[in-house]
C-alpha cells in the first residue's frame, strides 16, 4: 500500500477539499453575488458534514472505518440533492416550480417545516443554471461527492490493508 492511499492522508485531503468547496461557495455568494438556493444550501451542509467527519478522522488517527462509512453516507445524501437540482435545471421552463423568497428571508419569516421542505424539494430558484467552466454548480458538487465516496472507499480499503499487514 502506498503512503498516499493510507487512510489518514486520504481523510486529510477530503477535509481540505471540503473546506475548498465551501470557500468557493462563499466566494461565489459574497464576491460574485450568487444567492444560494435552498438545494445549494443543502449541498453545502453535506459538504460540511463530509469535511467535519474527514477532519476528525485525520486528526484522531483512528476510527477510519466508521469515518469512511460516515463520509460515504453524507456524500450519498449530498449527491441526492445535487441530482435533484440537476433534474430541476433540466426541466422545460413551463414545468419549473414557482420561485420563492430567498432562503434567508424564509428562515426569518416562514415556519421551520416550510423552510425544510424548500431545502429538500427545491424551488424555481434552484432551476437557474450558473455555469462555471462549462458545467453547472451542482454538477461540480456532484463530481466532488463522487470523489469523496471513492476516497472513502480507498480509505476503507487502506484500513483493511493496514490490518492485514
Amino acid at each position: 500500500m502506498t503512503r498516499m492511499l493510507a487512510p489518514r492522508p486520504l481523510f486529510a485531503a477530503m477535509a481540505i477539499a471540503a473546506a475548498g468547496l465551501l470557500g468557493a461557495a462563499f466566494f461565489l455568494e459574497h464576491q460574485m453575488g450568487l444567492v444560494p438556493c435552498p438545494l445549494c444550501m443543502m449541498q453545502r451542509i453535506w459538504v460540511g458534514v463530509v469535511g467535519i467527519v474527514a477532519l476528525i478522522a485525520a486528526a484522531s488517527g483512528a476510527g477510519y472505518r466508521v469515518a469512511a462509512a460516515g463520509v460515504t453516507l453524507a456524500a450519498l445524501i449530498g449527491s441526492g440533492f445535487s441530482l435533484r437540482q440537476l433534474w430541476l435545471q433540466s426541466l422545460p421552463p413551463d414545468q419549473v416550480p414557482a420561485c420563492g423568497p430567498d432562503l434567508y428571508y424564509m428562515m426569518e419569516v416562514f415556519p421551520l417545516s416550510d423552510v425544510l421542505r424548500a431545502m429538500t424539494v427545491g424551488t424555481g430558484d434552484c432551476a437557474e443554471v450558473h455555469p462555471v467552466l462549462g458545467l453547472s454548480i451542482p454538477a461540480w458538487v456532484l463530481m466532488a461527492f463522487v470523489a469523496f465516496i471513492v476516497a472513502a472507499l480507498l480509505a476503507w480499503r487502506g484500513t483493511a490493508a493496514v490490518r492485514a499487514g
